[in-house]
């Protein structure tokens, strides 16, 4: 039985992110550990709208605020370990990362 581990990472901070990530393979490397990506999604652009005052009757507004999200994915295979000490991490908190595990069963094995 096997488990993997997918990883996203999403951060505004495009040099931030591609460290984690670097820092992230370059474990999974010493370990021996299958690693698959990253992948990498497009840049999401987005913008807030942002109020001069907080009671709603005052519709005056300041500029937009515009800015973009980078994500990154990676799948690791095995090494539940390695993932567990990844996802346990302390990151900066302009990196979000979100872990998911899935269980892979072996072929010709019953539930």
């Amino acid at each position: 039985m096997t488990f993997v581990t997918r990883l996203t990472l999403q951060s505004g901070d495009r040099a931030a992110l591609d460290g984690i990530v670097d820092d992230i393979k370059t474990s999974a490397e010493r370990k021996g550990a299958a690693l698959k990506g990253p992948h990498s999604h497009p840049p999401e652009k987005l913008s807030v709208p942002q109020r001069c005052r907080l009671h709603g009757d005052d519709h005056r507004r300041f500029d937009s605020w515009d800015y973009t999200v980078f994500t990154r994915e990676l799948e690791i295979h095995g090494h539940d370990s390695l993932a567990r000490n990844i996802a346990s991490q302390n990151f900066p908190d302009s990196v979000h990362i979100e872990a998911e595990v899935e269980q892979i069963h072996g072929a010709g094995r019953g539930n």
